[in-house]
């Protein structure tokens, strides 16, 4: 007996290549599990989603999503093809950026965290600027980690461990520890000349440091523990979650801040904090470095950029006395 075959108009309907259009509408709804709200952000009515969704799951030929009174749930093959639609539509849409931009203004796009670019990054911009005035620069700062395969950013600036970066990515500086304060908490308080006097006064460190592994080493207790103090307890703690709020409580005097070399440096240099105990440095094995995107390496604009971060980089180490 002859094996049956489905009618020729639908093996014809099921191998056609499907819409684009209709992937974007299957990632909205699934990301807001909502038809109208899918359709605000596409532009559209909320009826041409619908018909756009159902278009697909005939393509495909099963149900992607459950429709309840109320509410919209994937099913499971609904989330297996999302899991293909999502990258592949983060591609699409980089490169249509990257070839817009490419076509107007030269522009540089750096993803770092927030206290970097504050503390370190911003600061030195304007000479950048004076240098390249036709050359645009956003700064995306986040915490989480952007990939540079899929997004439409050209640098990454990353704090982390030698081992947790690409091969090709550019070691700008190390990092080391030491205890600051501003000059009027020392003239204000009791002497501050040794590890010992720490005790009589706040300690200001990481809040978050404690419960991960890579930043323990931002700790009191650690530098305390290295240095032989390992019973000293201070007049009190103060916890602050960013690099920069710990510097900002340190120049406003409330206490003494366990800051990391490379992002006060500049503060040392003016005055405006003072190392108490520069004797006393800690090295840890954290490092500050430079990744450049997969597409974004030749363009004119991010090799100048590049060239002007690695000069700064090599005056941080001259400031902090990084010497390898």
């Amino acid at each position: 007996m002859a094996t049956p075959t489905a009618p020729p108009s639908e093996n014809r309907l099921r191998s056609r290549p499907i819409s684009a259009g209709h992937l974007r509408a299957l990632e909205a709804v699934a990301r807001h599990l909502n038809f109208r709200a899918a359709a605000e952000e596409l532009s559209l009515t909320q009826s041409a989603v619908s018909r756009q969704v159902q278009s697909l799951e005939d393509e495909v030929g099963v149900a992607l999503f459950l429709r309840h009174t109320r509410a919209v749930e994937l099913t499971s093959a609904g989330a297996q093809l999302l899991r293909a639609v999502v990258p592949s539509l983060e591609r699409i849409d980089s490169a249509v950026r990257l070839i817009r931009r490419s076509a107007g203004r030269k522009s540089v796009a750096i993803t770092t965290w927030a206290s970097f670019a504050s503390m370190w990054l911003i600061p030195r911009l304007e000479a950048f600027q004076s240098e390249y005035p036709d050359i645009d620069i956003r700064i995306d700062a986040t915490d989480n980690p952007v990939d540079l395969d899929t997004s439409d950013v050209d640098i990454a600036l990353r704090y982390t461990r030698p081992g947790n970066v690409p091969p090709d990515a550019i070691r700008l500086f190390g990092e080391q520890l030491t205890p600051v304060a501003s000059p009027w908490l020392l003239k204000s308080g009791k002497p501050l000349q040794r590890g010992e006097d720490l005790a009589h006064f706040a300690l200001i460190e990481a809040g978050d440091a404690h419960r991960t592994q890579n930043l323990e080493w931002l700790t009191w207790r650690r530098w305390l523990d290295e240095h032989g103090f390992k019973t000293l307890e201070p007049k009190r703690w103060l916890h602050f979650n960013y690099a920069h709020q710990i510097a900002q409580a340190a120049l406003t005097g409330q206490g003494v801040a366990l800051t990391r070399m490379p992002l006060v440096a500049d503060s040392l240099a003016s005055g405006d904090l003072v190392e108490i105990l520069p004797g006393m440095r800690l090295e840890t094995p954290m490092a500050y470095w430079l990744i450049v995107g997969p597409r974004s390496g030749l363009r004119p604009e991010i090799q100048a950029f590049c060239d002007w971060l690695l000069t700064q980089a090599q005056l941080t180490r001259l400031a902090i006395g990084e010497t390898a």
